[in-house]
C-alpha cells in the first residue's frame, strides 16, 4: 500500500507541475505507463479535490490549477508603515505552517520589495495581494509612485527606461546609497522561481536557473567569499533594435558600475556581432584600467570570441579573464 501510496503521489505532483501543457493525460500515461483512463482518473480526483478546475466535456475537457485562497490589502504611504509590521500581522498569517528556510525566503522577499516602495515609490499607496493554489503562492506588490524604471532613469542619467532595466540586471544598483546596498531587488528576483516588474509598460522578469534576465543556477560570490562581487552582464539588452554593437559608447553603457565587482562575466547570447572599438573599450581600455576586475566572455560565437581575442593579444597587462571554449 505504501508503495501504491508514494507512486499516487509522485502522478499527482507530475499532473499538478505540468497541468498548463497540451495532452496532459496522454503525456502522465507515457511517463508512468498507465492508461489513459487511469491518468484521466487522477485528473478528476484531484479536480473533486478542488485542486485542478476543469472545462469542457469528455475528449475536450481542460484543466487548470484551482486558487485555493486569495487575499488583498491597501495600505497608506505615512509615516509608521513598516514591512516588518505588515509581513508579521498580514502576510506571514496568510501564509500558514511552511517549512523555516522557506518563511525566511518569503520574508526577505517581501519585506524587500515593500520597503523599497515606501522608499522610492513617491507614491500614496501600496496594494499586497496573495493567491495560494496547490503548487505555488503568488504575491504581488504594486504602488501608485512614479515607476521604478523611471526613477532609476531619472537618478543616474540614463538615456531611457530600457537601460534602467539592464543596469538593474547587473546588481548593486540603488538611487540611494546612503540607505539602501543595491542588492534587495537582484537577490529578490534569484531566490523565487519567478520574478516579473511591470512598471510603464516595460517588463522585466527572472526565472529561477537562468543566467539572462527578460525584458519586454545563479552563483553571484567568488572564491567563497560572502560578499556580493560576481555578475552576469546580458550583452544584448544593450542592443537597440536592430543596432549593432560597434561603438565605445556602447560599450561604456555596458561598463557602468560593473568595477564594483571582482568578477564580471558578459553574456553573449543573442548578439551577432560586435565592433573592434566595442571589444576594445571592454577588453582593453577598461581592463587596463581596472586590473582587480576578472572580465569573462560567454556564449560568444566563434567571430566575437576572435576579435576577443585578437583585443587580448594586442597587449593589455591588467585583463585577467579566461576565455571559455563555449564560442
Amino acid at each position: 500500500m505504501t508503495r501504491i501510496r508514494r507512486r499516487s503521489e509522485a502522478i499527482r505532483a507530475y499532473i499538478l507541475e505540468h497541468i498548463g501543457e497540451e495532452g496532459i493525460a496522454g503525456k502522465v500515461s507515457q511517463e508512468f505507463s498507465i492508461s489513459r483512463q487511469a491518468a484521466n482518473r487522477h485528473l478528476k480526483s484531484l479536480s473533486c479535490e478542488g485542486s485542478l478546475v476543469s472545462d469542457g466535456q469528455t475528449r475536450k475537457r481542460s484543466y487548470k490549477i484551482a486558487a485555493l485562497a486569495a487575499v488583498s490589502f491597501l495600505y497608506d504611504i505615512k509615516p509608521g508603515l513598516a514591512e516588518d509590521v505588515v509581513w508579521r500581522e498580514d502576510v506571514q498569517p496568510f501564509l500558514g505552517a511552511l517549512p523555516e528556510n522557506v518563511l525566511e525566503l518569503w520574508n526577505y522577499a517581501f519585506t524587500e520589495m515593500f520597503n523599497n516602495a515606501i522608499d522610492h515609490s513617491g507614491g500614496k499607496s501600496i496594494y499586497v495581494s496573495i493567491a495560494k493554489s496547490a503548487v505555488d503562492t503568488q504575491l504581488t506588490v504594486m504602488d501608485d509612485g512614479v515607476g521604478i524604471f523611471k526613477k532609476i532613469q531619472a537618478a543616474l542619467g540614463l538615456l531611457d527606461e530600457k537601460q534602467a532595466i539592464f543596469e538593474l540586471s547587473k546588481g548593486k544598483l540603488t538611487t540611494d546609497a546612503a540607505n539602501h546596498s543595491g542588492q534587495g531587488i537582484f537577490f529578490t528576483s534569484r531566490m523565487v522561481n519567478g520574478f516579473d516588474i511591470l512598471s510603464g509598460g516595460v517588463f522585466f522578469s527572472h526565472e529561477l536557473g537562468k543566467e539572462v534576465d527578460v525584458m519586454f543556477d545563479d552563483q553571484y560570490s567568488v572564491g567563497g567569499s560572502y560578499g556580493f562581487n560576481k555578475t552576469i552582464v546580458p550583452v544584448k539588452l544593450a542592443k537597440y533594435g536592430t543596432d549593432q554593437l560597434v561603438s565605445r559608447s556602447q560599450a561604456k553603457r555596458v561598463l557602468v558600475r560593473v568595477e564594483q565587482f571582482s568578477q564580471v562575466i558578459f553574456d553573449f547570447t543573442g548578439v551577432d556581432r560586435i565592433g573592434q572599438a566595442f571589444a576594445d573599450q571592454i577588453f582593453r581600455v577598461f581592463a587596463t584600467e581596472h586590473p582587480e576586475v576578472d572580465l569573462i566572455p560567454s556564449h560568444a560565437n566563434r567571430d566575437i570570441m576572435g576579435l576577443i581575442q585578437a583585443t587580448i593579444k594586442a597587449g593589455r597587462p591588467g585583463f585577467k579573464g579566461t576565455l571559455p571554449s563555449d564560442a
